[in-house]
């Protein structure tokens, strides 16, 4: 069976009409992925702007965090060295009043004292 010119000719039509269709539906499909491509990329720099924001925004509240620690790590340390300032102060009142009042006993006992030190550092 062979074909006639005037099938041969109407075949190569419907081959040419079915590349056309085919090349519009690659051309639309170019053109989609293009915008979903454009879509894409605004999407992640929305994302990075709004991740870059909450980054400062945690750097921001964690330096916060540390500078009140740092202050009151200060604030501590300072009534610390007071209260050891004043304890110093109140031993030393206490052992002047102490001699003052029991000057023998006070010899006596820097004597036994100093006897102990010495047997403990001959051993």
């Amino acid at each position: 069976m062979s074909m006639t010119n005037g099938e041969a000719a109407t075949k190569n039509l419907t081959d040419k009409a079915s590349q056309e269709r085919l090349e519009k539906k690659v051309n639309a499909v170019k053109n989609d992925i293009a915008a979903l491509t454009d879509q894409i990329t605004d999407a992640i720099n929305s994302f990075a702007g709004t991740a870059t924001k909450q980054a400062q925004r945690g750097y921001s509240q964690v330096r916060a965090n540390a500078e009140h620690a740092v202050d009151d790590m200060s604030e501590r340390g300072s009534a610390m060295m007071d209260a050891a300032h004043d304890a110093a102060s109140s031993i030393g009142e206490t052992l002047e009043d102490a001699i003052t009042e029991r000057p023998l006993a006070t010899v006596g006992i820097a004597l036994g004292l100093g006897f102990l030190i010495g047997l403990t550092w001959r051993r």
